[in-house]
């Protein structure tokens, strides 16, 4: 019994997989992402009037934490943890 040769002979199906992922690596260097924020976001961001609130109350906070006189109080922050959770 005698078998032709068929399908495509010569061809390394390995180097046409490789041709294709090279091609695909090619092709997603060239293209990229790009985010614009706008000049009314920017200054959005930085005139936050909470900042500065939050700010002074981490002062405060760091002030108290040096001298010793900050008091934990436990069960407040253990209902502030629960009551996160239940949401």
């Amino acid at each position: 019994m005698k078998i032709n040769n068929v399908g495509m002979t010569g061809v390394n199906p390995y180097n046409l997989q490789a041709n294709k992922t090279g091609n695909i690596k090619e092709s997603k260097v060239k293209s990229s992402d790009k985010v614009e924020i706008s000049s009314a976001a920017k200054e959005m961001q930085q005139s936050s009037p909470f900042l500065a609130a939050r700010q002074a109350k981490v002062d405060e906070l760091k002030i108290q934490i040096e001298k010793g006189n900050y008091k934990l109080n436990a069960q407040a922050t253990a209902k502030g943890l629960i009551d996160f959770y239940r949401k």
